[in-house]
């Protein structure tokens, strides 16, 4: 699901340059003090530099023609790791790494392939992804991955496995979802070869592959390798542990997304029992907030009203009343309060978090703000406030843009506010603001998933309103493929999308085309889904009309569009979006 953020923590730490365990030797950071040179007199003007003859340590030339010494590879991959230890910055240890990785590649032997080789170019890639050069990062790991021969055993195998991971965490900064996915399965294929399917490792592994197809909003894969992950740890932990409570919280989290919440209560449940067996107070009071979710859904609003004041309690006492932790509980409880009408309640739940979220306290990540900004937007947008709602989403978004690895959230926040456009009558504004979101979640991989299928539809309505016919039909036609595969015939977002076909098909005079998807639609609808839908009378007399027309002239006045899609147009404007609803 785009936006859901289920890989680092908001609190995680900026993304760090990871190098081999190897510390630098005492001399080579030892600052020079009196007890290890002698002091010199005070330098006079002339020579305020230093000469070089007195320098301590060179670099060796920038040419290549030395890069074939054996001894030079090493050596420079040592200065590349001493030159971020000292805090000098990753600019100079960029040139020292790849320098090395050039060198390592020079003094491999063909039938011998180098492990130093792969340490330099890992080396060298997390150092292009801490400069937020993830594009170039990606071929550096491709080749790394291409060096190290499994057949050689479990060096070679390691390496393999790190590569492929490491590829993969940078695919996923740059949203590319499904290619990060395959490197994640490549690299859990090699380390179940390695360790066997039992190890813990590896099912510390199946979790993070879990938590990318959560990400892609493929559910059934994420619960098959989280139940896996459950296994392995019954077997190696023990009871409550908190492997096992991190692994059904996020089995919660599947089955929430699939609708089965029943299942999802059990097993925070379950992770909240330990939780409390380890002293983890915070963790309790966060297991509580998604409990209170969860009761939400089921109507049990009581229940929910309690766990979320539970929680909002002890994220006070320990964070403050500023933590955005407790900001979170504010935008649960408004949207509470909204649910079962009490308005003045839910505003004012809303304006508390808002004062948090526009003055944050030290520590506080954009990720953070503009999630918290995103959900109270849907707050007013359910009251109708859709010019309030867009602000929002526009804070929201200018928090996130120069963000790595949140193009899909990017996308969820634009597809948002396309529905905003809409619903206030900018169309331009609107198509635009779904065209961007289309684009990116092309880019990142969900150009399968039921997610972009609905935004599809939405950017052809846009395009009616527009008189793009054409490319409403196009868009349309994409977006039933998608939804027919994604959700089946019979789920109200496909049926919408044929109705919209159908009446575009009429519009550009394709009648029996028209016709077709009508008569599909209410075959599906008498026997399948009933007929006390609103939209079965509505569909019925518009196909009546169409076969009453079929055999005229082909030059006959084309019906407006507007009143094919709904013969209400501020019916549709309004209740479109309820219809085709995001939720992010």
């Amino acid at each position: 699901m785009p936006g859901l953020a289920v890989k680092s923590p908001p609190d995680a730490p900026p993304l760090r340059v990871l190098l081999p365990e190897q510390q630098p030797s005492p001399t080579s950071i030892r600052p020079r003090t009196p007890n290890n040179k002698k002091l010199l007199p005070s330098p006079s003007p002339s020579r305020s530099k230093p000469s070089p003859a007195r320098s301590s340590k060179k670099p060796p030339p920038d040419d290549d023609s030395s890069l074939d010494n054996p001894d030079l590879g090493p050596f420079l991959l040592k200065l590349a790791r001493d030159t971020i230890a000292s805090g000098e910055g990753p600019t100079k240890a960029l040139d020292y790494a790849i320098r090395a990785a050039k060198s390592f590649e020079k003094c491999q032997l063909e039938d011998q392939p180098s492990l130093d080789l792969v340490m330099s170019l890992h080396v060298l890639a997390a150092i292009y992804c801490s400069l937020g050069r993830f594009d170039e990062a990606v071929p550096v790991l491709e080749r790394a991955i291409q060096v190290p021969d499994i057949s050689r055993g479990p060096d070679h195998e390691l390496a393999a496995f790190s590569g492929h991971m490491q590829l993969g965490d940078t695919y996923s900064m740059l949203g590319q979802v499904d290619k990060s996915i395959a490197c994640y399965e490549e690299g859990l294929k090699i380390q179940i070869q390695t360790l066997g399917e039992t190890d813990p490792r590896v099912g510390e592994t199946c979790r993070y592959l879990s938590e990318a197809h959560v990400q892609a909003m493929q559910f059934d894969k994420a619960e098959e390798l989280c139940k896996k992950t459950l296994e392995i740890h019954r077997v190696h932990s023990e009871p409550a542990s908190l492997e096992e409570a991190a692994d059904r919280r996020l089995m919660a989290l599947i089955c929430e997304a699939k609708g089965d919440y029943e299942a999802a209560l059990e097993h925070l449940v379950l992770a909240s029992m330990a939780m409390i067996a380890n002293g983890q107070e915070n963790e309790v009071a966060a297991i509580d907030v998604s409990i209170g979710n969860i009761y939400m859904s089921l109507c049990r609003f009581d229940e929910a009203v309690f766990s979320y004041q539970k929680a909002l309690t002890v994220f006070k006492s320990s964070k403050g009343d500023n933590h955005p932790s407790a900001a979170s509980v504010f935008v649960r409880l408004a949207d509470l309060y909204q649910r079962t009408g009490k308005l003045r309640e839910s505003k004012s739940y809303c304006e508390n978090a808002l004062r948090i979220y526009t003055k944050p306290v030290p520590g506080t990540t954009a990720e953070e703000i503009a999630s918290g900004l995103t959900e109270i937007s849907a707050i007013y947008e359910s009251v109708d406030e859709p010019e309030e709602a867009l602000k929002l989403l526009q804070k929201a978004m200018k928090l996130l843009e120069d963000k790595p690895g949140q193009q899909s959230t990017i996308a969820g926040i634009e597809a948002r506010m396309g529905v905003m456009f809409y619903m206030i009558g900018k169309y331009e504004e609107a198509r635009a603001s779904f065209e961007s979101a289309v684009a990116k979640l092309r880019v990142s991989g969900e150009r399968k998933s039921a997610f972009f299928g609905v935004v599809l539809n939405q950017m052809g309505l846009a395009c009616v309103q527009l008189f793009k016919i054409d490319e409403a039909a196009e868009l349309f036609e994409e977006s039933r493929r998608i939804l027919e595969q994604e959700c089946g015939p019979c789920h109200h977002d496909t049926l919408g999308v044929y109705s919209n076909l159908a009446a575009t098909y009429d519009a550009t005079g394709r009648v029996e085309d028209a016709i077709e998807i009508l008569e599909n639609v209410l075959k599906l609808r008498e026997e399948k889904l009933g007929t006390a839908n609103p939209d079965f009378e509505d569909e019925k007399s518009r196909l009546a009309e169409l076969l009453k027309e079929a055999g005229r002239a082909r030059n006959r006045k084309a019906k407006s569009l507007e009143n094919l899609i709904d013969p209400n147009s501020r019916r549709m404007k309004k209740e479109s979006t309820k219809r085709w609803g995001f939720r992010l």
